[in-house]
Formats: C-alpha cells, sequence, structure tokens
C-alpha cells in the first residue's frame, strides 16, 4: 500500500511542488500547512494573477485550484495551464460542485476534482495517486534519470515545462517539428526526444537541409547505386537508411527544395526509401524530428512549402524560448560553458565576478546561447585572473556576430515587433489592436498565438516582454 505521507528526510529538491490557488485567506493557511505536514513543498497563491506570476518562475509538479476565484475560474485557469504546461496535473476545489461540473472537468483533462468541504485523507490520497500516475516510467538507463536532457542546461519554469512535454511526446513515435531562433538549440532538443525514446540505442543521425548545396542534397538523403549519374562510381546509403530503426533529424527543413519535399513526403506515406538510381524502394522505419527558424505558415502562403509535407511533420510542435525570454538560465550556462572551456584552454578559472555576471543577464543575446557560447570563449581565452572580470565580458559583447537574415525571417521579427508595439498601444484590448491591424478577432488571435503573444501581458503592470 502507498504511503500519503512523503519522507521527511527527503531532500527539498526531492519532495513534489505543489501550486495552491484559493482565495479563503484561512483556507490557504490550514492547506499549506497540512500539506507541507505531509512532505510537499507548497506555494500560495489567492488568486489567478498570483498563480500566473508564480507558473511564470517556479516549476511545479501539480497545482491545486479553487474553482471560483476573485478575477476567474479555475477551469479557465486550467485551460491556460494545459497550454503552456500540458504535463502539469491540476486538481480543482469547489463548495460549488455538482455531478455534471465534474464530469465536465474531468472530460477537459483535469486530474482531480473535490468539492468542499472534502475530507483530509481523500486529499491526500487524491495528491498522491495524481503525482504516481504522472510520474516518469521508473526505469534503468536515459529515460529513469536526467541524463536524457543533460546538454539542456536550464532552471526556467519555461524550459522545464517544454522539457517535460518533450518527454511524453519521446514515448510516442509522432513526428515533431521544433521551431525556434538560431542558436537556440534546436539539435540539442532533438537529441534529448532520441535519448527518451524506445529509438534510443539506434542511431540519431543529423542533416542541415540548408547547409549541403541542392545537387548533393538528394543523394545524401535518399543514397544512390553506382552508375545513377556521372561520378556515382560505388553504390552510397543514404541518411534515411542510415538512421534506420532510429531518428533522422531534418534541421532548418524549411530550406529544403520542392522537388526533395515531395520525395521526403513518399518516404513518409510508404515508410520506404528508394535511391537514386535504384529502380526499387527499400523498407526503412525511422522516426522524422525537423527543425526551423523560418515561419513555415508564411511558407506555405507563398507555394515554398508544402501544404501535405507540412502536416506529416508537424504531428506535435515545440518551441524553444530565445535566450531573452529565458534570463535566469544566462548565469547557469555561462558557468557552465567555462567550466568545461577552462578545460580546454589549461586555465585555472573559478568563476564571473559578479558585475560580470550582471552585464551577461542583462545583453540582448540576439545569436542566443550559442552566442553566449562564443562571448564565454573569448573571455576564458583571454582571460588571466581566477576570476573573470566585467571588462572582458564587456569587450565579448561589443563583437557582435554578424547576421543577414532572410526575408521569412526579417517579415517574422517585424511581425512579432509590430504586435508588440500594437497591444502596448492599446494596453492589450484585442479588439482595438484587431481593429487598428485591419484584422478580425479571429485571425489577430491566432497571429498572437503564432509568436507567443497574450494581451494579458499588455494590461497594467504585466511583466516587460522581449522584443
Amino acid at each position: 500500500m502507498t504511503s500519503l505521507r512523503q519522507p521527511a528526510t527527503a531532500p527539498a529538491r526531492n519532495r513534489p511542488q505543489l501550486l495552491l490557488i484559493d482565495d479563503d485567506p484561512d483556507l490557504l493557511r490550514l492547506l499549506s500547512m497540512r500539506l507541507k505536514a505531509n512532505g510537499y513543498r507548497v506555494s500560495a497563491a489567492a488568486s489567478i494573477e498570483a498563480a500566473r506570476s508564480l507558473l511564470g518562475v517556479e516549476r511545479f509538479d501539480l497545482v491545486l485550484s479553487d474553482v471560483r476565484l476573485p478575477d476567474g475560474d479555475g477551469l479557465a485557469l486550467f485551460e491556460e495551464i494545459r497550454q503552456q504546461h500540458p504535463a502539469l496535473p491540476v486538481i480543482l476545489l469547489t463548495a460549488h460542485g455538482t455531478i455534471p461540473d465534474a464530469v465536465e472537468a474531468t472530460s477537459r483533462g483535469v486530474a482531480g476534482y473535490l468539492t468542499k468541504p472534502f475530507d483530509s485523507q481523500a486529499l491526500l490520497a487524491t495528491l498522491a495517486q495524481t503525482l504516481q500516475r504522472t510520474a516518469p516510467t521508473p526505469g534503468t538507463g536515459p529515460k529513469a534519470d536526467e541524463d536524457w536532457r543533460a546538454e539542456l542546461i536550464s532552471h526556467s519554469a519555461r524550459m522545464h515545462a517544454l522539457l517535460d512535454e518533450a518527454r511524453l511526446i519521446a514515448a510516442s513515435d509522432a513526428s515533431v517539428l521544433i521551431r525556434g531562433d538560431s542558436g537556440t538549440g534546436k539539435e540539442l532538443l532533438a537529441r534529448a526526444i532520441h535519448r527518451a525514446s524506445p529509438r534510443a540505442a539506434a542511431p540519431f543521425v543529423a542533416i542541415n537541409c540548408g547547409a549541403i548545396p541542392e545537387p548533393l542534397l538528394e543523394s545524401e538523403l535518399f543514397g544512390h547505386v553506382r552508375g545513377a549519374f556521372t561520378g556515382a562510381t560505388h553504390h552510397h546509403t543514404g541518411l534515411l537508411q542510415a538512421a534506420h530503426g532510429g531518428t533522422l533529424f531534418l534541421d532548418e527543413i524549411g530550406d529544403m527544395p520542392l522537388a526533395l519535399q515531395v520525395k521526403l513526403l513518399r518516404v513518409l506515406q510508404e515508410r520506404a526509401v528508394r535511391p537514386v538510381g535504384a529502380t526499387r524502394a527499400e523498407p526503412v522505419d525511422l522516426r522524422i524530428i525537423s527543425a526551423t527558424h523560418r515561419d513555415l505558415d508564411a511558407a506555405l502562403a507563398d507555394g515554398q512549402f508544402r501544404e501535405d509535407l507540412y502536416y506529416r511533420i508537424n504531428v506535435v510542435s515545440l518551441e524553444l524560448p530565445t535566450l531573452a525570454e529565458r534570463r535566469e538560465d544566462i548565469p547557469l550556462l555561462a558557468e557552465h560553458f567555462l567550466r568545461g572551456l577552462a578545460v580546454k584552454y589549461a586555465k585555472d578559472l573559478s568563476g564571473f565576478a559578479p558585475d560580470a555576471l550582471e552585464a551577461l543577464a542583462t545583453a540582448q543575446w540576439p545569436g542566443n546561447v550559442r552566442q553566449l557560447q562564443n562571448v564565454v570563449e573569448q573571455v576564458c581565452a583571454l582571460a588571466t585572473t581566477q576570476l573573470i572580470p566585467r571588462t572582458l565580458v564587456e569587450r565579448a559583447l561589443r563583437v557582435r556576430p554578424i547576421e543577414a537574415l532572410g526575408y521569412p525571417e526579417a517579415k517574422r521579427r517585424f511581425e512579432r515587433n509590430y504586435l508588440i508595439q500594437i497591444l502596448k498601444l492599446t494596453a492589450g484590448n484585442v479588439s482595438d489592436a484587431a481593429r487598428l491591424a485591419e484584422r478580425n478577432r479571429t485571425e489577430f488571435y491566432r497571429l498572437l498565438q503564432r509568436h507567443g503573444l497574450t494581451p494579458d501581458l499588455f494590461r497594467g503592470e504585466g511583466p516587460a516582454v522581449d522584443r
């Protein structure tokens, strides 16, 4: 029988972190005390707005929320949580519960539903069962611990939510499309998904569709037989066949020529590859993970990307935040890179001076994590003291990366900045913003969703939005 009480000696980091939301201060205090006494770590919020703030900066294992709150209802909050933190279970509490309410809540994916006044043991049992049901499957190897995501250094709530979703997706065989700006770590995330998947023991094969000249890309992907074309003096196994049993990562798939998109679609439909010059196809079993920094929706509209292929590769979509959107990770990443580079350059470096870390944390980082790594490498190579000073960091930051944007990326950035400005102008009023933009509300909401923007960020004293 599973004990409801968490071991008192368990390290704090191993105890479940709960977010408790209720506008009754007495109940909030009583529940917090009771849950802490049973081994849980608890953060409390008296409103939806306060809960949003905590969800933005902390990582939780479960949310326990009242249904009726002063600034909204728990079901609406659940829908928000499901969009932003799909792996985070929510249990609802209410003094106004009815059977239809419970049926609706559970049909929409709520993990549990309790009516006040509730029995303490029933609450603890529901918590224990929900956490046990949503916990990772015990076992050995990468899927049993954090090794699968070891390359993705982070303690930000946004990244942890993304990684929780990635781990759930890894267990399936669904095709994944990873979106994100250049330098955000799309290939690292693809490798992490592969390591956490049942295909982990098979090959992970990566190809950058934008880095290989178009005439060679077909041969690299599909392979060729001897004599298929001038210079084909031997049989060449393509990367699709090399990834048999494992995962093929197609980086910058938005740059793939249309003719090859048709052939790739056929492979995904038929699960077979025909090398260039061959007369028959060979079966292939693989998972496709794709990535792009381009706006594929715009590419679809411009006829540069096939709609049928788009829906094949975009069964699940994940979006990596920019470094500016996860600033709390900058000191952690900088120290991580410094430790590795100190070994490379055979230097005894102990870290960054506090004002040097401040300079790193407040920089713009248009090149994202890749730029941060380059900056740390430069200061490491030039360092003459154990503690990296601010002057070295500022010198490295003045060397801005050369960034030649393609039209789709330039258009995406302009569109996002335009939306931010118009939402600021209207203080987050969607109706006014849509009218100024000469778009209907549905289309305007779709634009906001595409760029990860929510009107609440621009109402009142909401947090600043990084452009």
